[in-house]
């Protein structure tokens, strides 16, 4: 399976969601490259970025899981190659 560079933009506006994203990092880990997580306390919600090296179905699923989430935003990014 071809695997692909991918960046996730992952916004979280419902703070009690935060546990549950966090699973589901966990759960993918070994396609994660790394991640940058940054609390915006004036606007209360979080922006997350997660760099991937995964095939495009498992980036997909991440997206779709975390966008299932009450209060949580998730939108994947493709290298080209």
């Amino acid at each position: 399976m071809e695997k692909r560079i991918a960046i996730l933009g992952i916004i979280i506006e419902e703070m009690e969601s935060a546990p549950a994203v966090n699973d589901l990092l966990h759960e993918y880990r070994d396609f994660i490259i790394g991640r940058m997580g940054m609390p915006y306390k004036e606007k209360q919600i979080s922006v997350i970025s997660v760099v991937l090296d995964a095939p495009n179905e498992i980036i997909s699923a991440l997206s779709g899981k975390l966008g299932m989430l009450s209060g949580v935003s998730a939108k994947a990014v493709y290298s080209k190659k």
